[in-house]
């Protein structure tokens, strides 16, 4: 934290101490048990008193200044410059808990600050901020994956209104969602010219022209829905941007999901762990579970290819971090775009790679859930098999790869 200190400018420096202040005096209280945010019928979904709990952390936070510093005030920010990361620190380095509302915080905001009317920013931004209203985003469909423009979600003009018909995939926190940031055509002749970018109201529609329904995962869980129009009537003041415009939309909204924007995501740390494998002291937890795990009668950490694996994986999560912090110096960077653009594909593969290496030190024990007594670790298996959506979630890695090849090293398109 030191060396983030001794950079900061007048400006972050006094905000600083008053996010220290702030968060001395205002820490949210107790949370719930962590086996009620499993709801019985969905696993994996969080329970309404965990969102609850989470909600009510943002509120809080928002109104204490920590959430939207950087964005302007007319739009309900604190008209700061450069200082969220100083809040996102300051929140982390105490530990609190995290905010619910990561589409609206991540992207959504940023996407109407970019292309929204003055009416759809004043009001929207606000309580997007605050988390008085959750979002989900209305991108992928069964036809439309990483291949984001082949959108089939139609919205056909009614006089001043917008009849919206079809089907949406993978969203998630749609079960939580008010509104929903939404990539419809709205012209079947054109493939990227053809495409609109709406706000649409989902909770005020459940049950009528709007349904959302919890698709389970290869993990047995429900993290994610899907959600199906039945004649959505919005008006057009819910549009974003010009019609046909939608594909520039849906840019500014990817570049921000993938950490390439303009402004730095308001992001809490996570509540303290009373794992030892977690504490900021402790062993990394591949070595601690190296240690605890027993290959043919030696632990795997006595094993030379374990112990080079691991430390092979250490050195990869350091160059990450380091890569990271050499991001928000100006002088170190030799395109704005290469290293936010590699992150998201880094990241997702490094988690993939340590969880499949976690698993190949438990060996068959990986296979024994987390609740039985025999299991050294028990949920590395879950782990593994859930980092593969993150392989593909904000693009996959063969388009983040594209991505970086075309745009950074200037490499023709692909055919």
């Amino acid at each position: 934290m030191n060396d983030k200190v001794k950079t900061d400018t007048p400006e972050q420096a006094e905000f600083r101490a008053y996010c220290r202040d702030w968060l001395s005096k205002n820490r949210p209280g107790a949370p719930p048990p962590l086996d009620r945010r499993r709801d019985e019928t969905h696993p994996g979904r969080k329970s309404q008193v965990w969102h609850d709990y989470q909600k009510a952390w943002q509120i809080s936070a928002y109104g204490g200044g920590l959430v939207g510093c950087d964005y302007p005030k007319e739009y309900g920010g604190g008209g700061r410059t450069d200082c969220q990361r100083v809040a996102n620190q300051e929140m982390q380095r105490v530990g609190t808990p995290d905010f619910p509302g990561v589409t609206a915080l991540m992207f959504g905001a940023a996407t109407i600050l970019n292309h929204g009317s003055e009416y759809l920013k004043k009001r929207f931004i606000p309580k997007m901020l605050s988390g008085e209203e959750q979002w989900c985003q209305g991108f992928s469909e069964p036809n439309a994956g990483s291949d984001v423009a082949n959108q089939e979600t139609f919205a056909e003009p009614k006089g001043d209104t917008w009849v919206i018909n079809g089907q949406k995939i993978w969203t998630s926190m749609a079960e939580w969602a008010d509104w929903m940031v939404l990539l419809c055509r709205t012209d079947r002749s054109h493939k990227h010219k053809g495409l609109t970018y709406f706000v649409a109201p989902v909770k005020a529609n459940l049950g009528k022209s709007v349904d959302v329904r919890p698709l389970v995962q290869i993990t047995g869980e429900a993290h994610f829905n899907e959600v199906f129009f039945n004649d959505l009537t919005i008006d057009d003041k819910y549009r974003l941007d010009e019609v046909g415009n939608g594909w520039s939309v849906a840019m500014t909204t990817l570049k921000f999901e993938r950490s390439a924007g303009n402004l730095v995501q308001p992001l809490a740390g996570s509540l303290p762990s009373t794992d030892e494998a977690a504490s900021a002291t402790a062993e990394p937890p591949l070595v601690r579970l190296a240690k605890r795990s027993m290959r043919f009668g030696k632990r795997a950490a006595d094993d030379p290819v374990i112990r080079d694996r691991v430390v092979q994986m250490h050195i990869r999560d350091t160059g990450f971090a380091q890569a990271n912090r050499r991001s928000q110096v100006k002088g170190l960077v030799d395109h704005p775009m290469r290293i936010p653009l590699q992150a998201k594909l880094v990241g997702s593969e490094i988690t993939q790679d340590r969880a499949a290496l976690a698993v190949d030190i438990e060996g068959a024990s990986s296979t024994l859930s987390a609740t039985d007594k025999n299991a050294v670790a028990g949920a590395w298996s879950m782990q593994y098999v859930a980092s593969c959506g993150g392989t593909l979630a904000s693009g996959s890695s063969e388009i983040q790869r594209n991505q970086l090849g075309e745009r950074i090293l200037g490499m023709p398109k692909s055919k």
